[in-house]
């Protein structure tokens, strides 16, 4: 079928010899097998464009535009070449060359992207050549509005959107972002498109918003279609009706554009949902609908964009208004965030003003106002996403407790897992507070980014999955925390510039604070130097700071017996000597820790007892030091642990002997350790351990004969250890496991499983590579629930 697509000039030639060469040498090097799929797919894609392209560039005689396309498809076919001579063991080889096809596969993506390619090559040409579009959309109450006469950063998007809507497996896309965006500027856009128009004979827009009527879509696009009013005995004959209106207008390709979709409007795009060829749907929403299908997040402007935005709103044609200087513009407009919506609001307001009202405004926001104060007509547009939250439980407080965070700062899931269990009582799985984040995230109010290498990684782990949240949706939560008297507030979220503190802080008659939570972020100039707060109701405290020496835990922290959840960051260049850990040990209610770059003091040297602390999780600290002393009664000191977590710890060599014997551990993790080498020959003392990690520690040898006398045992994950050369026979002895990962055990792989494996008779799930799954072939027999999953690999850098 691809091979089809190609016909018998220059670069549909090249194109079907790297489509073959794609076909037959994905049968020798298995392990390229989904980037070949990848890039497959997008040359089939742009497939009947290049034909376009093709057909106007012989009857035009401008070849030459489409040398460099020649180029890369020579390159890529000698690319696929060297791909199939990679063996599996030469793993630099096969990042580098994945790397190669990745950088392919963008750079086609681009050749049709950059300078408007698509609709360049076309309309230029047929402009050239005297064709004119034969396509004319009748009035009507559903013909799409014409676009503003200025759109600005759209041209990208439209040109990934209308690819997207060409391609055959896209019945329902939708296009997804914040209110204020430029969602329906870009729908717009489409519907006047020259090659869209050209492609759908009938397009139809309707307007949805949050309180729609079915009966009264339904009739505009009849009357749109020449039809008079029309009597519906109820919506199911509406939406009868309408099937049977659009089956008459079948074959010819029609588009529906559905514009702005609210949360909780799946039942009504259901009624739009046809089996009818060549009918495609467009959804413009603040929300994503991941269950019909593609999703197209629009992208917030780039800063020449948002530049280009603001002087068009901002400055008058006639030249006669204050023209402030580019420094003072430049930063009004950083203040804006890229948000469309902010620049249009903020700089209508500034248009025609003195120069002091631009100074004012930005001398306002830099003493910490809030750029909802100063703009009204930008809060209503925000706020409508948040007041659909009111029905959802504390899928409010969730939002706001992000703000948290620092701006721009990658928000650890895990963090707020552990928040949102003490918080909102979530303690009976991760999975609940993960689908808070998900339903955010359908809801674009946050960004949710997976650097897992595939989804069967959960496991209850969210270790390498982060939050992004936009500076001005961050904003929207603080200014909504702030309305709120000080003293009242659920949340105290304070930002400290050196040590000049606010000054309700510092007040000699301070109140105590009701707050549950506290955030203090404090910078490289903080000299940890701490005034006295009386936050009495604190259950979680959020500590951020940016040192590469030392940090000293306040005094304050003792006073918080409420205290359950404390999260340590520390933005600096290396890990910070913590200073008073001591303080930590005289909280009768903390339950959990997560520290991250900082460098662990000996345990040794405090008496400190943790008696209710169940979870540690600790992420690119230096950790030897603590553990420099064997004799540590490490199960004195932490008696009721159930979850222990170590990821990026580069100085961990080995883990003491101790650590078996911490007998409430169900949870142990560790990965991306580089040096840890091998694990306690005690390590089957933990008789509840249920989970155990041990992922990308390339150094480990081996596992201790003992595993086998963790009988409570269900997920092991091995993936990444290098170095492990085989797997103990008394493995079989883990009656309750259920699912091991070991992707990429290189060394393994040069072995045999032992025998004992076919007494795991309750083993589902084994998650591996092309390789490694050839070791557990001999096995499927005698195992019959075994399903052993060799996943396409994923990786997502976008967290980076």
């Amino acid at each position: 079928m691809a091979l089809e697509l190609i016909g018998g000039t220059v670069v549909e030639t090249l194109m079907g010899e790297l489509i073959k060469a794609i076909l037959d040498e994905g049968k020798k090097a298995a392990e390229f097998q989904a980037i070949f799929d990848r890039l497959q797919s997008t040359l089939i894609s742009i497939g009947p464009t290049i034909q376009e392209i093709e057909r106007l560039n012989k009857e035009s005689d401008r070849s030459k535009e489409t040398e460099q396309l020649v180029q890369m498809l020579k390159h890529g076919k000698e690319l696929i070449q060297k791909c199939s001579k990679v063996t599996w063991w030469h793993y630099h080889k096969k990042w580098k060359y994945s790397n190669k096809l990745l950088d392919l596969d963008e750079s086609l993506l681009r050749f049709f992207q950059v300078d408007m390619a698509v609709q360049g090559f076309r309309d230029i040409k047929e402009i050239k050549l005297g064709q004119r579009d034969p396509y004319h959309l009748k009035l009507g109450p559903c013909q799409a509005p014409d676009p503003p006469p200025l759109t600005v950063g759209l041209d990208i998007p439209l040109q990934e959107l209308k690819m997207r809507l060409f391609r055959d497996d896209a019945s329902v896309i939708v296009v997804s972002a914040p209110g204020g965006c430029g969602k329906t500027t870009l729908a717009k856009m489409l519907c006047h498109d020259h090659q869209v128009k050209e492609k759908f004979k009938n397009i139809f827009y309707v307007t949805v918003s949050k309180a729609f009527n079915l009966n009264a879509i339904v009739q505009s696009l009849f009357q749109h279609n020449g039809h008079g009013v029309r009597v519906f005995q109820n919506d199911e004959d509406a939406v009868n009706q309408l099937e049977g209106l659009l089956k008459q207008k079948a074959p010819a390709p029609m588009l529906l554009v559905l514009d702005d979709v609210w949360s909780g409007s799946e039942s009504l795009l259901d009624n739009f949902v046809f089996k009818i060829p060549n009918y495609k749907i467009l959804i413009t929403s603040r929300f994503d609908f991941p269950r019909f299908g593609s999703t197209y997040k629009l992208p917030l402007l780039k800063d020449e964009d948002a530049m280009t935005l603001f002087r068009s709103s901002a400055f008058q044609q006639d030249g006669r208004s204050y023209m402030p200087d580019d420094d003072l513009v430049e930063k009004i407009v950083k203040g804006c965030k890229g948000f469309p919506l902010a620049l249009r609001v903020v700089g209508r307001s500034l248009c025609g003003q003195p120069a002091e009202a631009w100074e004012s405004r930005l001398l306002t926001w830099s003493e910490g106002q809030s750029i909802f104060s100063s703009d009204s007509d930008l809060l209503p547009c925000l706020q409508s996403s948040l007041d659909a939250l009111v029905d959802k439980g504390i899928l409010k407080e969730c939002f706001m407790d992000l703000s948290s965070f620092p701006e721009d700062q990658k928000i650890p899931a895990a963090a707020l897992i552990d928040m949102w269990a003490e918080l909102y009582k979530l303690h009976t799985d991760d999975v609940f507070a993960i689908n808070n984040l998900q339903e955010l995230s359908f809801r674009n109010l946050l960004s949710l980014v997976d650097a897992r290498k595939d989804e069967s990684d959960v496991n209850g782990c969210y270790n390498d999955t982060y939050v992004m949240l936009h500076d001005l949706l961050r904003e929207l939560a603080i200014y909504q925390s702030s309305q709120e008297p000080i003293e009242q507030r659920k949340r105290l979220i304070v930002d400290l510039s050196g040590d000049k503190v606010p000054n309700w802080w510092t007040q000699d008659n301070q109140q105590p604070f009701g707050a549950r939570l506290l955030s203090i972020s404090t910078d490289e100039l903080f000299s940890s130097s701490w005034c006295n707060i009386q936050t009495p109701e604190v259950e979680v405290l959020i500590l951020n700071f940016q040192s590469k020496e030392n940090y000293t835990l306040p005094e304050f922290i003792k006073q918080m017996e409420k205290l359950k959840v404390l999260v340590l960051t520390n933005n600096g260049p290396s890990p910070a000597q913590l200073i008073n850990f001591s303080v930590l040990g005289s909280l009768p209610s903390l339950k959990r820790i997560r520290f991250e770059q900082v460098r662990i003091p000996p345990l040794c040297n405090t008496t400190a007892e943790f008696k209710n602390l169940e979870k540690i999780s600790l992420v690119m600290c230096k950790i030897s030091e603590a553990l420099s002393n064997r004799s540590i009664q490490i199960s004195n000191m932490f008696p009721n642990l159930v979850e222990l977590n170590i990821d990026y710890c580069n100085d961990l060599v080995e883990l003491l002997e101790g650590l078996c014997d911490l007998v409430e551990l169900k949870k142990l993790s560790i990965s991306n350790c580089p040096k840890l080498s091998a694990l306690p020959k005690g390590i089957g003392k933990l008789g509840n351990l249920e989970v155990l990690r041990l992922r990308d520690c390339v150094k480990l040898s081996g596992l201790p004969d003992s595993i086998g006398r963790l009988h409570k045992l269900s997920v092991l994950d091995i993936s990444g250890c290098l170095q492990i050369k085989e797997i103990p026979k008394q493995m079989g002895e883990l009656c309750n496991l259920r699912k091991i990962h070991m992707r990429e055990c290189w060394s393994l792989c040069r072995s045999e499983l032992p025998a004992s494996v076919m007494n795991l008779v309750g083993l589902k799930k084994v998650i591996c590579d092309t390789e490694t799954a050839k070791l557990w072939e001999p096995f499927e027999y005698h195992l019959k629930n075994l399903r052993i999953s060799v996943p396409e690999e994923n990786i997502n850098l976008n967290w980076l």
